[in-house]
């Protein structure tokens, strides 16, 4: 019996436009600019791969809705 491996996934963020705002730090929707929802993020799946730095980190969230990054 194998282990299924987990496959992994590149991942391409949205690129957002300048928003300036009167309140400084935030964009038009009220959230702080540089901010990304995690739904942006994971895309439905449950875990994905981030690399950075040349080291790989798994971002999961968990039946709680909490979010757990490991390396």
């Amino acid at each position: 019996m194998s282990l299924a491996q987990p496959t992994s996934h590149t991942l391409s963020l949205p690129t957002r436009p300048a928003v300036h705002s009167q309140a400084a730090g935030a964009n038009t929707a009220g959230t702080p600019s540089g901010c990304v929802d995690s739904t942006e993020i994971l895309r439905g799946q449950k875990a994905v791969e981030i690399n950075h730095n040349g080291s790989t980190y798994r971002l999961q969230a968990t039946r709680l809705g909490k979010l757990i990054l490991t390396k």
